[in-house]
């Protein structure tokens, strides 16, 4: 598979079963809820990231199911990013200041997320040419546009 930094599946583009959505349902949408931010996102965040496993980490040390990297943990006060409330948490206020910050353009807050914000700015706030968050994008969309589907 090919892993990359800050996805620990990055090869999993397909539809999570609706069990392992529902596990973190509660969790997703208090804190979508809670900082304002549209839960398919989440749902289509953690779905890149993780594929909903809270064990999950990168090589590059992203963790969770948001695959956060230590300094996002801390900036965000997650202690545990393992604990998969401390994680969405600190994940959705993180997609929250990115959804302020590019003034709600998600192609620059999916690539901010996987990138960094100051790649998307260092590029003229374009997404970055990296390959890897080339093809994250549109994953991310995608699974975006599938949660918003099952909203109804």
């Amino acid at each position: 598979s090919s892993a990359v930094p800050g996805s620990g599946n990055a090869a999993r583009a397909y539809m999570p079963s609706t069990a392992e959505i529902a596990r973190y349902a509660g969790i997703v949408e208090t804190a979508a809820r809670t900082y304002g931010v549209d839960k398919a996102l989440v749902h289509a965040v953690i779905s890149a990231e993780s594929g909903y496993n809270p064990q999950a980490v990168s090589r590059t040390g992203a963790r969770g199911l948001m695959q956060l990297m230590p300094e996002t943990a801390r900036r965000y006060g997650v202690r545990d990013s393992m604990d998969p409330a401390q994680n969405i948490y600190g994940g959705v206020r993180y997609l929250h200041d990115l959804l302020t910050m590019f003034k709600g353009d998600l192609r620059l807050v999916i690539a901010a997320y996987n990138a960094g914000e100051n790649a998307v700015v260092r590029y003229g706030l374009h997404v970055p040419p990296y390959p890897e968050t080339l093809g994250y994008v549109p994953k991310v969309l995608e699974f975006y546009h599938k949660f918003q589907s099952r909203q109804g």
